[in-house]
């Protein structure tokens, strides 16, 4: 940083002109804005383009280009992509390591993007795998996996991430369970919950054994929300039993535990997902208590609850943000 002064002692000394001081003055009292993000969003969607496109143009022309056109092209552009990445590529460290240059990173989301059509194509086309699809899902995973830790790739990582649920036969979001209102299904909910606690141990032991913890934030994020919603569906399937007492008994121990690990690492985003999964399991439990009550009293005190809850849950969380920012 140059000191306010310099400029002034060089004028007075006759170092540099009155013209020319000026000019750095008023240069140096608009500061350069930076396009890092803008041109790193650029990229990004350049990629997701790029691929979109190549999707399109195959679709629309695979009759007169052949299947093993388009493979031996998808095929190319994942080689290449990985070639280029392995030859630049910084050595493996369990620390976190920067990508050498600013085009590492998009090429190598390509060549994953590539290469998880390269196999889906392939098992579409020729059936390599015939009807094992769980293989056909397990062997993109641990690639994904592979290249997330091997490149210290966050987004790699959330690939990988959501290939694993798709191995277990859900989708990492809870978009299925929530359009498909299959609360009754069991094993889909408990497939839900366990993904979510393997993730959640995924981050813990991440940090605890020192090996690539920034991966922690990753998987506590698709953690936390799976968890969550897995034990909320799972208390709706043993509604009218003791056992859905249950289920919310667990949410509350698992709410407590998270709730102590963010203020331990004062992370404000995990401490709101705590607090609202907890807010809407005991706003579960207030609608219960007064679902038995069928005159309009249980209505007026269900609508002061929300009333009043929803103004001291924003307060509390506003002293939470302002406490972790104070310390």
């Amino acid at each position: 940083m140059i000191p306010d002064d310099l400029y002034k002692s060089l004028k007075d000394n006759g170092t540099i002109s009155s013209e020319s001081f000026e000019k750095l003055t008023e240069k140096r009292q608009v500061p350069l804005f930076s396009l890092h993000w803008e041109l790193k969003t650029m990229l990004y969607l350049g990629v997701m383009m790029l691929s979109t496109g190549l999707g399109l143009l195959i679709y629309k022309n695979i009759d007169t280009i052949g299947h093993q056109a388009i493979l031996a092209l998808i095929a190319a552009i994942c080689g290449g992509c990985f070639y280029y990445c392995f030859r630049h590529k910084k050595p493996f460290s369990k620390e976190l390591v920067k990508a050498p240059d600013v085009l590492f990173d998009y090429l190598l989301l390509l060549g994953c993007l590539s290469f998880l059509t390269f196999t889906g194509y392939l098992q579409y086309q020729y059936e390599v795998f015939g009807t094992h699809y769980g293989l056909a899902t397990f062997i993109p995973m641990v690639v994904l996996f592979y290249v997330a830790y091997e490149f210290d790739h966050l987004g790699i990582l959330s690939i990988a991430i959501a290939n694993l649920a798709v191995w277990m036969g859900v989708s990492v979001t809870p978009n299925r369970l929530l359009s498909m209102g299959d609360f009754d299904n069991n094993t889909l909910v408990y497939t839900y919950l366990l993904l979510g606690l393997m993730l959640l141990a995924a981050g813990f032991l991440s940090e605890r054994f020192n090996f690539k913890k920034h991966f922690r934030f990753n998987y506590l994020h698709f953690g936390i929300h799976l968890s969550f919603i897995a034990l909320i569906f799972a208390y709706f399937n043993h509604y009218d039993t003791n056992l859905g007492f249950l289920w919310l008994l667990i949410l509350f121990a698992l709410a407590f535990f998270l709730y102590q690990d963010a203020l331990l690492h004062k992370s404000f985003y995990f401490m709101l997902l705590v607090i609202l999964y907890s807010y809407a399991a005991v706003s579960i439990l207030i609608f219960r208590l007064l679902d038995g009550v069928n005159n309009m009293g249980g209505m007026y005190l269900l609508c002061l609850y929300f009333i009043v809850s929803a103004g001291a849950l924003m307060l509390r969380i506003i002293r939470l943000n302002k406490q972790i920012k104070a310390s």
